[in-house]
């Protein structure tokens, strides 16, 4: 391949010393226009998103098959967050080392993911579910994740926000045909049928995906774009300097990013969940129901991408703060439409939870780069996607109990209070390495 390449790759540093790898085309690479990453990659996504955003809509059936209690129903789900998010970190690790590639992981995923549809399929046992589901199928889900996330953000070096937020927010919408179908059309007696073909589905289109991925050669840079020019005209302030993992973690600012993304992650998994459930027994109809569930998914996913746009021009920060607040915002209004069944307003109320939902993943994902430097960006990222970890516990395993215990409503207005906590905590978000205040004339005044 190296001796058809027109132009030999060179590589040239920017002001602050970082090296680009210039002059090779994706074509010179690997044949193909660098959008068929992307586009592998999304549709990758997009398939294993079902897994996490589908469950949802099978509690009902699973509840009547199974025998499963209200709260037993969740759990799995729960686990399953753990466990996908939990392999983000090690799974960063091994890819900014160059320890294995995007396709491995993605394959490794593939197999993962079917053997836990699998057992969903044909287990009632909870303990087994909890291992083949929640345990192998989330941390399939969790590589497959990483994998694209990562050949997407090596591919599109100057556009990393604005391509990440698009194939990360395919892991929601991509689920919204399959979750309105099960709403409207699966039943217990279907349920295993109906997993059993996901699961070959499944793992034909993330292998599929896998098999042609391909990664670019360590700090890439397309052709078209100086990266010295892209260097100085960004819109948004590069990092004071840069961080290791352990450097951020010491740092007062990556722990509360983990405690910010954690609290809103929770209040995510928590509509995403429990909203079918809640609306289902409010007697306002399938319709509505599927609707409703349909737009949580389409506008969590839809607005990632969007969100980068809007920071791009009002700041990281500020906008991560709006989607916070319209978060909080939308618990307290999803509250008001339980309590008065009232259609319209269920379904407004949703579509603001999807609105806020899904659009602070890419913002953190651009504030890991923007805080702590390119180097290590994706291990820092890593570090506080873990956190949803914690969400999944907080947002379904825990809630789980709260709704059964004091009522989908009051549940709804305790996440609307830790929304209102995560819109505060995000305005102390500061860029480390900074000084903190600048020198006053008492401070500089020399005495005697």
């Amino acid at each position: 391949m190296a001796e058809e390449r027109s132009v030999e790759p060179r590589e040239v540093r920017d002001w602050r010393g970082r090296s680009y790898r210039i002059g090779e085309t994706p074509q010179d690479l690997m044949g193909w226009p660098r959008w068929s990453m992307l586009a592998l990659a999304w549709l990758a996504m997009a398939t294993v998103g079902v897994l996490q955003y589908g469950y949802g809509a099978a509690v009902p059936a699973l509840t009547m098959r199974n025998g499963w209690s209200p709260v037993e129903v969740f759990w799995p789900l729960a686990a399953w967050v753990v466990f996908q998010a939990g392999v983000g970190m090690p799974a960063a690790y091994l890819l900014e080392r160059g320890r294995v590639g995007s396709r491995v992981l993605t394959l490794i995923g593939a197999v993962c993911c079917e053997v836990g549809v699998f057992v969903l399929a044909h287990s009632t046992s909870l303990a087994v579910v909890l291992v083949g589901y929640s345990v192998v199928g989330g941390a399939g889900a969790g590589l497959v994740y990483a994998a694209c996330t990562s050949v997407v953000t090596r591919w599109y070096p100057e556009r990393r926000g604005m391509r990440v937020g698009q194939v990360t927010g395919a892991f929601a919408y991509g689920s919204v045909p399959v979750v309105v179908a099960m709403v409207l059309g699966l039943r217990a007696d279907v349920l295993g049928p109906a997993l059993l073909t996901a699961s070959v589905v499944i793992f034909m289109l993330v292998a599929a995906a896998g098999l042609l991925m391909v990664d670019p050669p360590a700090r890439w840079w397309p052709a078209e774009t100086d990266p010295r020019a892209w260097a100085l005209g960004r819109q948004n302030p590069s990092a004071a300097r840069e961080f290791s993992a352990i450097q951020a973690l010491r740092t007062r600012v990556l722990p509360l990013m983990v405690l910010i993304l954690m609290g809103a992650g929770a209040i995510s998994l928590f509509d995403a969940a429990f909203l079918i459930v809640i609306v289902g027994g409010l007697g306002v109809g399938v319709s509505v129901t599927a609707v409703a569930a349909g737009l949580v998914l389409a506008c969590n996913g839809a607005t990632r991408a969007a969100a980068i746009s809007v920071s791009d021009r009002l700041g990281r920060r500020r906008t991560l703060g709006a989607v916070l607040a319209i978060q909080a915002v939308a618990q307290v209004l999803l509250a008001v439409a339980v309590t008065t069944a009232v259609p319209a307003l269920l379904i407004v109320a949703a579509a603001l939870a999807g609105l806020g939902g899904g659009a602070f993943y890419p913002l953190f994902a651009s504030l890991a780069r923007e805080y702590f430097g390119e180097e290590r960006a994706f291990e820092v990222h890593g570090i506080v996607y873990c956190a949803k970890a914690g969400s999944g516990i907080l947002g379904i395993g825990l809630a789980a109990s709260a709704v059964a215990a004091w009522g989908p409503v009051a549940a709804l207005l305790l996440a609307a209070a830790v929304g209102a906590v995560c819109t505060v905590a995000a305005t102390a978000l500061r860029r480390p390495g900074l000084p903190s205040t600048l020198p006053t004339a008492a401070a500089i005044t020399v005495t005697g």
